[in-house]
């Protein structure tokens, strides 16, 4: 394992107003009802001012993204492809309230070292549209669906080395089954849980509410997971009845079993500071796949900067100045750009 400073224990104590969008996030998660149509680019070029960088807006299926290359001095570069995490987080990693631009800063910072990044919305963000289908016919596979077309874009190109694919947070679990289901090159875990999302949000709503609160909530979980329709759902858990099941989709994807039969170069990386996730998320990863590399950054929280404490930790979901931490920057450049398998 790769270390930065003495490893630190923390657990998951989420400040009220992140677990709070946390919440209200996931309670509206929308998807589509059917697979991706036919790929579809439409390519408008911009050139960054400070370098020969070529950025295009480009669309595959129903999926509107944006492909940046690094300069025409580096011939067939890696990719990596970018996944965000949950609620309807856009391309740069921003969503309505909470805006850290994870994935722009990452992606900056990427196609300066010679890789080329594909990042993109989620379903939902900036509104819905209305081929996406009912909301309710949303399952979790419909995140993969779009995940693995876009590699398949990619790899059709014909354009790149490698791809690689970057999930931040549930953008973990959704490339570590896009990883099973199309071929990969490598893989890169940024702050992912490892278990259950279900699991997930009730340790996360156990250190912010009150027994009593807690109690119907974490019920009501349960059932949503065991395939039930809860109706009323209790107060402090927004998910309407007819939204459950394809929350039960996402509520029940284990992200052990999949990623134990993954047989490619894998990274996890985790952080101290971050309040969402307990490190033994971090070492359960590490466990189902001991051949990863992994790195534990003390001072990183969850949207992978580093932070001195629960105030500057909270600032941080709304501070998109706010440099990545470096360790992680040169480490998953490095790991993309690797000699061998």
């Amino acid at each position: 394992m790769i270390r930065k400073g003495a490893a630190r224990f923390s657990l998951v104590t989420n400040a009220e107003r992140v677990c709070t969008e946390i919440m209200r996030k996931q309670g509206v998660m929308r998807a589509i009802a059917a697979a991706l149509s036919l790929v579809l680019l439409t390519s408008l070029p911009c050139t960054a001012q400070e370098s020969k960088l070529s950025e295009s807006k480009i669309r595959v299926g129903m999926i509107d993204a944006t492909l940046t290359l690094p300069g025409d001095d580096v011939a067939k570069p890696p990719v990596a492809l970018l996944i965000a995490g949950s609620g309807s987080t856009d391309r740069d990693g921003n969503g309505p309230q909470l805006k850290p631009a994870t994935l722009k800063k990452l992606s900056e910072a990427l196609v300066t070292r010679g890789i080329a990044t594909l990042r993109y919305d989620k379903r939902g963000a900036g509104g819905w549209k209305k081929e996406f289908g009912a909301p309710e016919d949303f399952r979790f596979k419909d995140f993969v669906d779009d995940a693995a077309a876009l590699v398949d874009y990619l790899r059709g190109s014909g354009k790149f080395s490698r791809i690689v694919v970057i999930g931040h947070s549930e953008g973990g679990l959704v490339a570590i089954l896009t990883a099973r289901r199309v071929r990969v090159d490598r893989l890169v875990l940024l702050a992912t849980a490892a278990r259950k999302q279900g699991d997930l949000l009730k340790a996360q709503l156990e250190k912010q509410l009150p027994p009593e609160k807690f109690a119907p909530i974490a019920k009501a979980i349960d059932a949503i997971m065991a395939g039930q329709i809860v109706d009323p759902p209790p107060a402090g858990l927004a998910i309407a009845p007819a939204m459950q099941p394809g929350m039960a989709s996402a509520f029940t994807e284990d992200p052990i079993d999949p990623l134990r039969k993954i047989d490619i170069p894998t990274l996890i990386v985790a952080g101290g500071r971050d309040r969402q996730l307990a490190r033994l998320d971090f070492l359960a990863l590490t466990t189902a796949d001991f051949a990863a590399k992994s790195l534990w950054l003390p001072d990183m929280n969850h949207v992978l900067v580093d932070v001195s404490d629960e105030a500057d930790d909270v600032a941080s979901y709304n501070q998109p100045e706010r440099p990545l931490d470096s360790t992680l920057i040169e480490t998953v450049a490095g790991f993309v750009q690797m000699d061998g398998r």
